[in-house]
């Protein structure tokens, strides 16, 4: 039986179908995270809390604030592994997403552990990962390399001991410098496409009272939060004309009004309604009753959401991959989307999806038209993108066993020891 410690700030996360299984095994999983706060048990893995200790000092420089930050994370996590050492468990191998900074010292407490890294980006100062959207560009970019500099702090401390990294796109590992990039393993987290599939029957409950079904001229897109990393500004801004030319569309956005990614909306606003009042004059009243914010819903309304789509928009920066363009694509959504790296490496123009520059509203419009007007074609490409994610992102026939695989020749590898 081999021992496993799994941290997560948010846990499960992106471990929500590994612990299960490892545990399933015959395993001995244990999890650390500050998201309980008692001991729990969730399908055979043992949940123990802790608390983050410590508050950021004020006055610090900006560029100090994120890693301080995930310093404190870490302090506070390592005082509880010790405390979970001295109760006798000592994990064979820990598996961190160590994004927040909670693993930076385990390998102090469990030097013979091994440590696997989940890898979700590495930042660098090249465009397009800084500058693509020239209308954000930071107040000095002169400085962006110094700042990300910083910011990798997080993840080159780990590379010191982590043993092997895992990333869920190609996109996403090669950010990585080659030293890193050489430890890093390709698998993606996993779309379960036997409960993501398509139903003619779906209906979706709109805010005001009345519903939709797949019967309906319905365009939907989603981000975790309404923001220009996701594209949302460039959706807005082809609202009004999208509108005029399609006088029967319902058009259903799911967001909240947060800021996952990027700097936050200017004078205490949010990013959906700065862009909200920027068109609204544009759009007639009338019009303006056919748009539907959802907010931030429950995972089967999500689903629903997907499959009375009729043209489905996904724009993202060139940054981490939306699973909900995967789930998408499984759940059978004609996709209109950003021809940015991690997109096209999922969807090809023309075969599975539709790609438009991210910055064209005018070619955003058109390609939703285009898929709106054509059956042929949206059922072609529905057919063909899903085909796509049974084939290479299915949980339980291919992600699930790659990654147990993956975590398997953790233990075959000798372990980094922490340097001072």
């Amino acid at each position: 039986m081999t021992k496993y410690l799994l941290i997560h700030q948010n846990f499960p996360g992106q471990y929500k179908h590994l612990a299960p299984a490892l545990a399933a095994r015959g395993d001995q999983v244990v999890a650390l995270t500050p998201k309980v706060d008692k001991v729990t048990k969730w399908l055979g893995v043992t949940i123990l809390p802790y608390k983050y200790q410590g508050k950021p000092a004020r006055g610090l420089h900006p560029w100090l604030v994120d890693f301080e930050t995930k310093f404190i994370r870490g302090q506070s996590c390592y005082r509880a592994a010790r405390a979970l050492r001295e109760r006798g468990f000592t994990p064979d191998v820990i598996l961190a997403h160590y994004g927040w900074g909670e693993s930076l010292f385990l390998k102090d407490v469990w030097p013979e552990a091994r440590l696997g890294l989940y890898c979700e980006l590495y930042h660098t100062a090249d465009y397009p990962f800084v500058g693509f959207d020239p209308e954000f560009t930071g107040s000095a970019p002169e400085a962006d390399a110094l700042r990300l500099r910083m910011k990798n702090l997080n993840n080159r401390l780990h590379f010191e001991i982590g043993d092997a990294g895992i990333s869920p796109t190609a996109f996403q590992a090669d950010t990585f410098p080659p030293e890193m990039r050489q430890r890093i393993t390709v698998v993606h987290d996993g779309i379960d496409t036997a409960q993501v599939t398509a139903d003619d029957t779906a209906r979706l409950a709109l805010p005001d009272g009345s519903e939709v079904t797949p019967e309906d001229e319905v365009i939907t897109f989603i981000n975790r939060n309404l923001e220009p990393y996701r594209g949302y500004h460039v959706f807005m801004r082809a609202l009004p004309e999208l509108l005029r030319r399609r006088p029967r569309a319902q058009v259903v956005l799911i967001g909240g009004d947060q800021v996952s990614y990027g700097a936050k909306a200017p004078d205490g606003q949010t990013w959906k309604q700065v862009f909200i009042d920027e068109v609204r004059g544009q759009i007639p009243d009338a019009d303006w009753a056919r748009v539907h914010f959802l907010g931030r819903v429950p995972y089967d309304t999500f689903l629903s959401f997907m499959r009375v789509s009729r043209a489905h928009v996904y724009l993202t920066y060139p940054f981490v991959l939306s699973w909900s363009l995967l789930e998408a694509m499984s759940a059978g959504a004609p996709i209109v989307a950003s021809d940015t790296e991690p997109v096209r490496e999922v969807l090809s123009n023309g075969e599975t999806g539709l790609l438009v520059d991210f910055f064209d509203r005018e070619a955003l419009v058109d390609q939703v038209c285009t898929l709106l007007d054509d059956p042929a074609l949206r059922a072609h490409l529905r057919a063909a993108a899903r085909a796509k994610v049974v084939a290479e992102y299915d949980l339980k026939s291919t992600c699930l066993p790659r990654q147990l695989a993956w975590v398997d020749g953790l233990t075959q590898l000798a372990p980094r020891p922490p340097l001072v």
